[in-house]
């Protein structure tokens, strides 16, 4: 497979922490865990415990929670090492955990094994960046957090419809997405250049240890709602977008979406939560009389192979 640049930095990361001893050090020293207020000082469990305060407040928020949660099945796209994971696996019954790289997926493994319930976990390798070796409809909800915009734009929007895909009709997609802001005409093409960089073996595990670089390497798209949301609108209903209080003007183009606003969104972000509806062409197929339907292709031809242990 060809190595595009903007896997790299990923990549480059995964390396950095499979040649760490434990994942408390990956937290103290690794440029691409994100934390400003602690930074170098921030341990494993208290990355954990920004998690454990994040995940129900964006559940409830959402309204992705069930009081039959234990049994029901969450596909997290973008884990990491596991920051969110861990909460997400005391709750939700079956959690596929999904990441680039098998660095990152090693770590989240620990860190569940220490702060959430590891018999729940099902780790996921997206080795080509786009596909999810999850099976069509399997998920009750589907949810990514700081991931998308750190994606090749079509590799995002690919993404996305894996999200649609492994959902089962009637389960909920929560996906954050980061639009164009004020500083974005300088910091895309400069993480550009920065991503370059990574490509150097003597550059980009140092890279990979320093938060601005990091981030700036990591700034690989910018989607707004119509982009992203239309050409999927269709298996879509409940359609709302998400965004800052700040941000006041109506979302277009994404058909009759709500717009909701949580103070908690960063101002550069948006969410596009919805729940999914049964494939028109999928239902024609299986109907009586439905193979005139064009053949789209099965769902393992889509989704690549599964690295689940």
């Amino acid at each position: 497979m060809r190595r595009r640049t903007k896997l790299i930095p990923w990549q480059v990361a995964g390396r950095v922490t499979e040649r760490q001893d434990d994942t408390d050090e990956v937290v103290r020293t690794t440029g691409w865990v994100f934390n400003n207020e602690t930074g170098g000082a921030l341990t494993l469990e208290e990355f954990v415990e920004t998690g454990d305060n994040e995940v129900p407040v964006y559940l409830q928020r959402f309204g992705l929670e069930s009081e039959h949660d234990e049994t029901r099945t969450l596909v997290e796209i973008g884990c990491g090492i596991g920051r969110m994971t861990c909460a997400f696996t005391r709750r939700f019954g079956i959690v596929y955990a999904c990441d680039l790289d098998g660095g990152f997926l090693e770590r989240c493994r620990q860190a569940v094994a220490r702060y959430g319930i590891v018999s729940r976990l099902r780790t996921i390798e997206v080795a080509d960046g786009r596909s999810l070796a999850v099976p069509d409809g399997r998920a009750d909800v589907v949810f990514s957090y700081i991931t998308l915009q750190h994606c090749d734009r079509d590799d995002a929007l690919a993404l996305l419809r894996e999200a649609v895909r492994v959902a089962r009709p009637g389960g909920r997609i929560a996906l954050n997405f980061r639009t164009w802001s004020g500083l974005d005409p300088v910091l895309v093409p400069v993480g550009g250049l920065v991503r370059a960089l990574f490509r150097v073996p003597a550059i980009g595990p140092w890279l990979s240890r320093r938060r601005l670089a990091t981030r700036l390497a990591w700034q690989a798209n910018r989607l707004d709602p119509h982009q992203a949301v239309g050409p999927i609108r269709h298996r879509l209903t409940d359609v709302a977008i998400w965004r800052n209080p700040a941000r006041t003007s109506a979302p277009w183009g994404v058909g009759e979406a709500r717009a909701e606003h949580f103070e908690g969104i960063n101002k550069a972000h948006w969410w596009l939560v919805a729940r999914v509806i049964e494939d028109d062409l999928n239902a024609a197929a299986e109907a009586p009389g439905g193979a005139g339907v064009p053949n789209r292709g099965s769902s393992s031809e889509r989704r690549g192979p599964s690295t689940e242990p």
